[in-house]
């Protein structure tokens, strides 16, 4: 039976809701009545209902009212009656485990929630011959790391167990579970080279289209952003959820390259962080005032100075870049 979202007790038959709040677009309002004008009762905000799926398959339900990716999280597991832990990741518009199409801080307001729950676990003896493993690991916001892209060539590439979209569930039987992107990242850098070290992962569920899939990430800048231009609501850490205008194609580039040097410097991808950390740029005359910025913001991040420098040139000074 399908579980759409809880709808509202609906007014009686031709009479609006109380404030005008049910009244259809474009309905007149009422002329006012003789004497002293009343106060003015301000306008309900619009409700942002979203439309949502199991990435595989389910009968499509309704979730609202959720300010952050824990609260989206649960709105979904209530709708599908799962726990909010069994929820890895999601993707907007697609089914399928596709990292540039990865929900981060903000969503589209027509775009489409598919959520991609626990599979089957399974353990990878992974020996470390170089110092690079070959993969960037990003997070859900929720507790789980997961690998977001995995470099051809690399030790991670030549394991065929291991895929895009596994969730790190285990270093060493160490439960990494509740640890943010950046922390897995540094573990794994700190592994030491020639000693066998033990990954245990919890694959997506698959749909019947998916098995025997090996996905990996596709590197077409073009589809970084699904809903670029419309209007989106960004979903913050702290405070409420914030409806606003998708950011301009300059910024989305700026974005894209602070992704990359967060790749290249601490082997993650995080969209939103890059997204915060522009927006900290475009307010910094200098590389020293924006990193005094982001050590107040991100101080558990520790950004090497260099790092810094040029996040701060790709942000102020674009046409500088060599790309």
């Amino acid at each position: 039976m399908q579980r759409a979202g809880r709808h509202g007790r609906q007014p009686p038959e031709g009479g609006p809701m109380e404030n005008g709040v049910g009244q259809e677009p474009g309905t007149p309002e009422p002329p006012a009545a003789a004497g002293p004008a009343a106060p003015r009762v301000p306008r309900a905000r619009p409700r942002l209902v979203f439309h949502t799926q199991l990435a595989h398959g389910s009968p499509t339900g309704r979730i609202e009212g959720f300010t952050n990716v824990k609260e989206l999280y649960a709105k979904i597991a209530e709708v599908f009656d799962i726990s909010p832990t069994e929820i890895l990741f999601c993707t907007l518009n697609t089914h399928k485990v596709d990292m540039q199409k990865l929900l981060g801080g903000q969503i589209g307001l027509e775009d489409f929630i598919f959520a991609h729950v626990r599979g089957e676990t399974k353990e990878v003896e992974v020996t470390k011959t170089e110092d690079a493993l070959g993969l960037t690991i990003t997070d859900n916001g929720a507790g789980y790391a997961f690998i977001k892209r995995i470099k051809e060539g690399s030790i991670i590439n030549r394991l065929q167990t291991v895929c895009v979209g596994d969730s790190i569930e285990a270093i060493n039987d160490h439960t990494i579970v509740g640890c943010r992107h950046y922390e897995v990242a540094r573990m794994l850098r700190e592994l030491p080279r020639a000693q066998p070290f033990t990954l245990r992962l919890v694959q997506p569920k698959k749909a019947f289209d998916m098995i025997g899939q090996r996905t990996r990430s596709s590197k077409s800048p073009g589809e970084a952003r699904v809903a670029s231009g419309k209007e989106t609501l960004r979903l913050r850490t702290q405070g409420p959820a914030v409806l606003e205008e998708g950011p301009s194609p300059s910024e989305e580039e700026a974005a894209r390259h602070v992704d990359d040097l967060l790749e290249s410097y601490m082997g993650i991808r995080d969209s939103e962080l890059a997204s915060t950390m522009v927006e900290a740029a475009k307010g910094s005359p200098s590389v020293a005032q924006l990193a005094q910025g982001l050590d107040s913001v991100l101080g558990e991040f520790a950004f090497p100075q260099e790092f810094v420098a040029e996040v701060w040139a790709a942000v102020c000074h674009p046409k500088g870049d060599k790309e």
